[in-house]
């Protein structure tokens, strides 16, 4: 496949240190787990790292499953089978790595060489009607869906996730939170060319109807704590997406809601959110965008990310 390299400064903060399991969202009531540093004072300092996308593999398991851990947290979703899964399908997605350095390094520097910094792919949910992760992932989103939203939604989501002659094609972008966005670019870019040619090859996972995104995304919870049950007239929340390329995603949805994972975020991975000591509520926002319609958010990504 076409490897892409990125270099770019990545803030490091105490909350950076953290890495290692669990999700990147803190509680809003500022603890954190064991695991993290017990200073909230960011560290004033950039590091500039050249990253490289490769192929997925064998190798990346543990990376993959943990980045995925961030993204389901608590819900009753097999990411071992889905990690499986992304790895047999590797002429789909891609992982994103520390770019080799030449220079003599120490012990602690050559044991991080491998380590997954963020990965892209996608899973047809469709194609694998059946397996345990699967039918895990299409139950949590109704259930989420059940709780949020109208009556209509439920059943256009469900009617969704349940027409074989329309594959449903999930895409999973995850990346630790301090890889700045611009990374997204060339990784979707080459999702794409990889599900065209998967498709012209009659490969799993090529053909999508629709693609379907669960976007980490956050909320002041002082602003959010009330909830109005005329669903149309609800105000609408400023929503602050994890991944900042997932705006345009939302922008182009057919269908989106957002749920509460304020009970399930207790432990951090990669850092830990906070704007200006504003409690934040996080949130998995559901995005479905038809298929046809890739094309325009991948232009506004290239005006948006490009360097």
């Amino acid at each position: 496949m076409e490897h892409v390299s990125r270099s770019a400064a990545a803030p490091r903060s105490a909350g950076a240190a953290c890495r290692g399991s669990g999700s990147s969202e803190g509680s809003d009531s500022g603890s954190e787990s064991s695991g993290c540093s017990d200073s909230d004072e960011p560290i004033a300092e950039e590091v500039n790292v050249e990253f490289e996308a490769h192929s997925i593999s064998d190798n990346d398991y543990n990376g993959i499953k943990k980045l995925l851990q961030q993204l389901f947290l608590k819900a009753p979703v097999n990411t071992a089978e889905l990690t499986d899964i992304l790895i047999q399908q590797n002429h789909i997605g891609s992982i994103i790595k520390q770019a080799e350095v030449q220079e003599d390094s120490s012990d602690d520097e050559d044991e991080d060489d491998d380590e997954v910094f963020g990965f892209i792919s996608c899973l047809n949910l469709t194609e694998r009607k059946g397996t345990q992760c699967a039918e895990q992932i299409k139950e949590l989103l109704l259930s989420r869906c059940e709780q949020s939203c109208e009556q209509r939604v439920v059943e256009q989501l469900s009617k969704l996730l349940n027409d074989s002659t329309k594959p449903v094609g999930l895409i999973l972008s995850e990346r630790f939170i301090n890889v700045p966005p611009q990374i997204a670019l060339p990784m979707h870019q080459q999702l794409q060319k990889e599900l065209t040619e998967a498709q012209r090859t009659n490969k799993p996972c090529g053909k999508c109807h629709y693609y379907l995104l669960i976007s980490k995304t956050f909320t002041e919870a002082t602003k959010s704590n009330f909830k109005r049950k005329e669903g149309r007239n609800q105000p609408k929340e400023e929503l602050m997406f994890a991944n900042a390329e997932e705006e345009f995603f939302h922008e182009k949805a057919l269908l989106k809601f957002n749920y509460s994972v304020q009970e399930e975020s207790d432990t951090c991975l990669g850092g830990r959110w906070s704007f200006d000591d504003v409690p934040m509520k996080p949130l998995r926002t559901v995005i479905v965008v038809p298929a046809d319609g890739i094309h325009g958010i991948m232009d506004k990504l290239k005006d948006y990310l490009s360097f």
